[in-house]
C-alpha cells in the first residue's frame, strides 16, 4: 500500500478503509465510501446486510396484494396467513416472510421444517376439583390406659378393637359401646404395635421390650414368641394373603416371619435408622417400610432384597399408609405427606399444611385421609387431589399437660365410618362425620394453581 511519508497512521487507517469500501462497498456494506471516511461502522453495515438482504423486498405475492389495497381500498386488509393464502389462491405463491433455503417450495411456507417461534405459552395442566367431604367431629372419649396408647387394631368383623399402651397392657374394646372387654398383660415394656390376623384368631402385638408375641384369641394366652430383634420392636404388619408377619424395629432391619414355624423367613436389611412403620400389600412391592434415616424403601418378598428406595423427605419418616382400593400409598415425615404410586414408586403429589412431626396416617374408602401430628393438630385430606378439607385440633383431658396432646396411632373401622385415634393423654377418641354437614353449610374453598401439578 503506498501513502506518503507525511501521513499520521489515523489517517493511514482511514485511507485503507476508504479503498477498501470503494472496492467491496457495494456488495457487502450497502454504505458510501464517504460515511466510512467519515467514521461510520462497517461492523454494523455487514450485518445489516447479512440478516436483512433476504427480507429487503417483499415477496411478489404480498407485494402485488398490497398495489391492490392502496388503489382498490383505503381500509387495510388483514394479512392471511401463508399457508392458507397459498391454497386459498391456488397460485402457490407465498407471503411468507421467512428466509427459506434455495430451491424450497412455496408449499413448504407453513410446514413443519420452517422456523416457529421460540416463546410459547405453556399449556394450561387442568386441575381436578376435590370432591366434597363431610367434616369430622368428636363422638366418643374412651379411659381405660396408664400410658400413651400407642397402637390400635380393628378386627375384621368390626365389632370390636385393640389398644396397646405404655402401661404394658393391651386392651379390647367393644366398637359399638366403647366398653372394655378384655385386657391382656405379658409385655414388659410400651406396647407398640398391633395387628388382628383376618384368616385366623390371632392378635399380634410387639414392644420396645424387643418381643413379638401372637396371641390366641380363643383362650386370650401368649402360643408364640418370636425371637431375633435387638432392640425395640415398633412397628408389625400381616401378609394379606401369606402366613407371614413382618416386624421392624429399633435394630434397623425388617425381619419376616413364618406365622406358625417362628422361623425367621428374611432379613431385610438396608435402612440406616429406626424402622417406625411397615405395610404389606398383595402384590409387589409386598413390602414398604419407612425409617427415620428419611427413606422409604419397596422390598421385593421372594428375593429378600430391596426393589427401590424413596429419598424424597427431608426428615424422618414415621408413618406409612396404604390405599384400601388404588395402588397408592402414603408416607408422612415432619411437615411433609407424599403420595406415591406402586409397583415402581413414583412420585405423585405432596399433600400441604400441616406443620407438625406427624405420628400416623390413616386412609379410608371414601378418599378420605387423617393425618395426626405431635402436637395434637390433624388434618384431614381428599386423597385424589390433596386438598385439605378439614384442619383442627384434639384436646387433651382434663388433668392432662398441654403437650401431652399428641396424636400416637390411628386407624379406621373396616366401614371407614369410624375413626379411632390414640393419644399421649391416655385416652382413645373415636371420631365420626358430621351428619348435619353439607356442601352448602360448609362448602369447599379451593382454586387452581399455577404451580401445583399431579405429576
Amino acid at each position: 500500500m503506498d501513502y506518503l511519508p507525511s501521513q499520521s497512521a489515523d489517517e493511514a487507517v482511514r485511507t485503507s478503509a476508504k479503498r477498501t469500501a470503494d472496492l467491496f462497498g457495494t456488495e457487502y456494506f450497502m454504505v458510501t465510501p464517504s460515511t466510512l471516511a467519515d467514521g461510520g461502522s462497517i461492523g454494523v453495515s455487514y450485518r445489516r446486510k447479512a440478516e436483512y438482504q433476504d427480507v429487503k423486498e417483499l415477496p411478489p405475492a404480498l407485494a402485488e396484494k398490497q398495489a391492490k389495497t392502496a388503489t382498490g381500498r383505503a381500509k387495510r386488509p388483514k394479512i392471511q396467513p401463508a399457508q392458507s393464502q397459498a391454497s386459498g389462491d391456488g397460485s402457490g405463491a407465498s407471503m411468507a416472510l421467512v428466509k427459506r433455503p434455495a430451491g424450497a417450495g412455496a408449499g413448504a411456507a407453513g410446514g413443519k421444517d420452517q422456523p416457529q417461534s421460540l416463546i410459547q405459552r405453556p399449556s394450561a395442566t387442568k386441575q381436578q376439583r376435590p370432591d366434597w367431604h363431610a367434616p369430622w367431629k368428636l363422638m366418643r372419649v374412651i379411659s381405660g390406659h396408664l400410658g400413651w396408647v400407642r397402637a390400635l387394631a380393628v378386627e375384621p368383623n368390626n365389632q370390636w378393637f385393640a389398644s396397646g399402651a405404655g402401661d404394658r397392657t393391651i386392651k379390647i374394646w367393644n366398637m359399638a359401646t366403647g366398653a372394655l372387654r378384655l385386657t391382656l398383660t405379658g409385655h414388659i415394656s410400651t406396647v407398640r404395635g398391633l395387628a388382628v390376623s383376618p384368616r385366623h384368631p390371632y392378635l399380634f402385638s410387639c414392644g420396645e421390650d424387643k418381643m413379638v408375641k401372637c396371641w390366641d384369641l380363643e383362650t386370650n394366652k401368649v402360643i408364640r414368641h418370636y425371637h431375633g430383634h435387638l432392640s425395640g420392636v415398633y412397628t408389625l404388619a400381616l401378609h394379606p394373603r401369606l402366613d407371614l408377619l413382618v416386624t421392624g424395629g429399633r435394630d434397623g432391619v425388617c425381619r419376616v416371619w413364618d406365622m406358625r414355624t417362628r422361623s425367621n423367613v428374611h432379613v431385610l436389611s438396608g435402612h440406616k435408622g429406626t424402622v417406625a412403620d411397615i405395610k404389606c400389600q398383595e402384590a409387589d412391592p409386598q413390602v414398604i417400610s419407612g425409617s427415620l434415616d428419611a427413606t422409604v424403601r419397596l422390598w421385593d418378598l421372594a428375593a429378600g432384597k430391596s426393589m427401590g428406595v424413596l429419598t424424597h423427605h427431608k426428615k424422618g419418616v414415621r408413618a406409612l399408609a396404604t390405599h384400601p382400593s388404588e395402588f397408592t400409598f402414603a408416607s408422612a415425615s415432619t411437615g411433609s405427606i407424599k403420595q406415591w404410586k406402586c409397583p415402581e414408586g413414583d412420585f405423585m403429589q405432596n399433600f400441604d399444611g400441616q406443620n407438625a412431626i406427624i405420628n400416623t396416617l390413616a386412609i379410608n374408602d371414601e378418599n378420605v385421609m387423617f393425618s395426626g401430628g405431635d402436637n395434637g393438630s390433624m388434618s384431614f385430606w381428599d386423597w385424589k387431589t390433596g386438598y385439605q378439607f378439614q384442619s383442627t385440633d384434639t384436646m387433651a383431658q382434663p388433668g392432662s399437660l398441654e403437650a401431652e396432646a399428641g396424636i400416637m396411632a390411628s386407624t379406621f373401622d373396616r366401614t371407614g365410618l369410624r375413626l379411632i385415634t390414640g393419644e399421649a393423654d391416655k385416652t382413645i377418641k373415636i371420631w365420626k362425620e358430621d351428619e348435619e354437614a353439607t356442601p352448602e353449610t360448609h362448602p369447599v374453598t379451593w382454586a387452581p394453581t399455577l404451580g401445583r401439578q399431579r405429576y
